[in-house]
């Protein structure tokens, strides 16, 4: 076996860093917008576990546009929506007994904490799928899947046909009480649904996870009452008042009102107690009788939870502690070259299935061409494909005393092979060198790049148009009828020229076209922040496009700032002062902005739609919508905590003080920046009076 490859270098990070983000956009619009996956799970948490390893490995690169700031899934259209009133985030994710220390150093850290006893509850990380239950005087009247963390599906009728839900919860409880908690399928159940499947005709499940997921989010109550679906209670998410003061007594509490909680769920009190722990379910994972991926550790104080607060994604107070790597060996059929959105050439894996921990995998991601001749991959080679974190499909690498007679070092393409264009390695103008990705230079006359913008503009989470999916934008693409994105708003004014009308033509009739035509009127009025993330700017995910909405305030002045922000100006100063965004997304919005035709397709698309200011944050606190700036040395807070809490109150948090800046909290040594905020006069206050304007004593 061949040593394990080295690190990437930075340059080489970042690009693969960014190629990642396009594609698992991409696999996120398929999968839950369509419900017509290209990829396996296993596949797509693949390229998500090398993504956030990059991120680990290159700080930098976890800017605040990051998917790792984003949660799960976009909710079906099939399903009427559920907007969670306390976000539903996910966990992050270690691997080794050395993470699993780090994360109890970290937390000490952030808390000041250097000596004493820290608990933490360890419970199975189940493999189902997340649903919160919300009961109201302890009645159950609405259920939702976890969707993007923000908005979810309705799934209150399915649920009501799960036994072990109660209908009514026991006992004393607070008026508002939302369970969050995972639907699961055992392995016995599974077994014997793929059975009567098979027997009826009818698509078998790939394991019990699928099986749990797709049986829950049937159209159908009828449906998901004959599977058999479980469900563990593991928190909670809105309730006026919680029955105790640790992660483990509300367990108990949850336990008492008549919710099933995962018998193994225990305390620990130091790093060496979790890791035993870890050790012991490995051990008998395979009798459990129903899948696990890991295990997850949370702090057990409530309080010390508050005060680690929140990432854009995940608590800083609980992870989740992922299996190991599993690998097999199998053939590398073929090479294929898939062209991204932003003319990205990536080369995808094409194997001879093969089973890895229970998954089957046939594709694997190569990266780039920098890596397939580092590895010297070549098409017939016998390789050795691992599932890093049970779930990660990767090409480690060559058996090369298997490697057929004549196989041939692989050819990375030179030109698009969507329209022939040139395909260029960019050199970084900062370090001379190229990057690793090589991309289509037609960005105006190739298909794969205008089509996947126009997807990208239409999805869920950008201009939201309902009936304007993957299928039907390549439909409109390919007849000619939409080629940029203001043609969208036209068409319904040049459908009545056409020959022959819209309704004539395969797939549709009058009352689709109808639906259609109204989907697209209900989005000429659409928050700021989803046009900014709508218009497909590299590297402006939806995080910093909420983050640019609330800075900037209206469009106009967001795009003569980027317009101007050539380097060195005092308007990349100010894109580049915004927390979170920094040089990387300031140079790529003026290169947008700069750029003529983009200028003349705003253009269009403005005489089309209006904006509206973004929502407001639902916060009553009187520090929620302003922008603060923390300068000095804080006393009862650290710096990383202080920023936490503010956001915690609907605040935004900067780096430096400018004219945009409504409040200063300063502690002793504050130098420049208190000067500043005299010469703008700005409000400044002590640390002491921030936790009175809070409402913290």
């Amino acid at each position: 076996m061949a040593n394990s490859p080295p690190e990437p270098s930075p340059s080489e990070a970042r690009a693969e860093h960014a190629r990642l983000h396009e594609e698992l956009t991409a696999h996120d619009r398929r999968y839950y917008r369509e419900d017509a996956p290209t990829i396996s799970d296993a596949e797509y948490d693949a390229l998500r576990l090398r993504y956030e390893a990059l991120e680990k490995a290159f700080p930098e690169l976890a800017t605040a546009q990051s998917l790792t700031k984003t949660v799960g899934a976009k909710p079906s259209e099939k399903f009427a929506k559920v907007k969670h009133a306390v976000p539903m985030l996910s966990l992050g994710n270690v691997f080794s007994d050395e993470e699993v220390e780090e994360f109890v150093a970290r937390v000490r850290r952030f808390l000041g904490l250097r000596d004493g006893v820290l608990r933490f509850t360890f419970e199975p990380k189940i493999d189902g799928l997340s649903c919160s239950l919300r009961y109201e005087k302890g009645h159950l009247v609405q259920a939702a899947t976890r969707g993007d963390g923000y908005e979810g599906e309705d799934v209150t009728a399915n649920v009501r046909t799960i036994d072990e839900i109660p209908q009514r919860l026991r006992g004393d409880h607070s008026d508002v009480f939302e369970v969050r908690g995972e639907v699961y399928m055992t392995h016995k159940d599974f077994a014997a649904l793929n059975v009567r499947q098979k027997e009826s005709g009818k698509t078998v499940f790939a394991n019990p996870r699928n099986a749990a997921a797709g049986s829950l989010r049937q159209l159908d109550p009828k449906i998901t009452a004959s599977r058999p679906l479980h469900f563990f209670a593991y928190g909670w998410g809105e309730t006026s008042a919680l029955p105790a003061k640790t992660q483990l007594g509300v367990l108990e509490a949850l336990r008492g009102y008549g919710l099933p909680v995962n018998p193994l769920t225990t305390l620990c009190e130091s790093a060496e107690d979790m890791l035993a722990h870890y050790r012991a379910i490995e051990a008998q994972r395979a009798t459990l009788g129903y899948d696990i991926d890991g295990v997850v550790y949370k702090v057990d104080d409530i309080a010390l939870q508050e005060r680690l607060g929140f990432v854009s994604r995940a608590p800083r107070w609980a992870v989740a502690r992922k299996f190991p790597a599993e690998r097999a060996t199998t053939i590398l059929r073929d090479i294929e070259i898939q062209v991204g959105r932003t003319g990205a050439l990536t080369p995808v894996a094409r194997l001879e299935p093969v089973t890895v921990g229970g998954v089957v995998v046939q594709n694997a991601t190569l990266h780039n061409e920098d890596e397939i001749a580092r590895k010297d991959i070549r098409i017939g080679d016998t390789v050795v494909v691992q599932r890093a974190g049970d779930v990660i499909p990767q090409i480690v690498e060559v058996v090369k005393e298997q490697r057929p007679h004549g196989a041939k070092p692989y050819n990375f393409p030179h030109v698009c092979p969507r329209c022939g264009s040139v395909a260029l390695r960019e050199i970084d103008a900062k370090t001379g060198e190229a990057d690793v990705v090589r991309r289509c230079t037609g960005s105006l006359v190739c298909p794969a790049q205008a089509v996947e913008r126009l997807k990208h503009f239409a999805s869920r989470n950008a201009m939201d148009i309902e009936g304007l999916g993957d299928k039907q934008i390549e439909f409109f693409y390919d007849e000619g009828l939409i080629k940029t994105a203001s043609d969208i708003f036209t068409l319904a004014v040049r459908e009545k020229d056409m020959s022959p009308r819209l309704a004539e033509r395969e797939g549709y009739g009058e009352t689709s076209v109808r639906n259609l035509f109204a989907a697209i009127e209900a989005r000429r009025r659409v928050p700021i922040n989803r046009f900014i993330y709508a218009l497909g700017v590299r590297h402006v995910g939806e995080t910093n496009a909420r983050r640019l909405a609330r800075h900037f305030g209206d469009f106009d002045s967001l795009r003569e700032t980027a317009r101007d922000a050539a380097p060195g100006g005092e308007a990349r100063a100010r894109i580049d002062s915004i927390d979170g965004v920094g040089p990387v997304v300031a140079e790529a919005l003026h290169d947008f902005f700069a750029e003529p035709h983009n200028e003349r397709e705003l253009d269009a698309l403005l005489k089309q739609i209006t904006l509206e200011p973004m929502p407001a944050v639902a916060s009553t606190s009187p520090v929620a919508g302003k922008t603060v700036v923390f300068t000095g040395s804080l006393e009862r807070l650290t710096r990383d905590e202080a920023k936490a809490q503010a956001e915690r109150f609907g605040a935004h948090v900067a780096a430096s003080v400018s004219k945009k800046t409504d409040l200063v909290v300063a502690g002793p040594g504050a130098g420049s920046k208190l000067k500043k905020a005299a010469e703008l006069g700005i409000e400044v206050i002590s640390e002491d009076d921030w936790f009175s304007r809070t409402g913290q004593g």
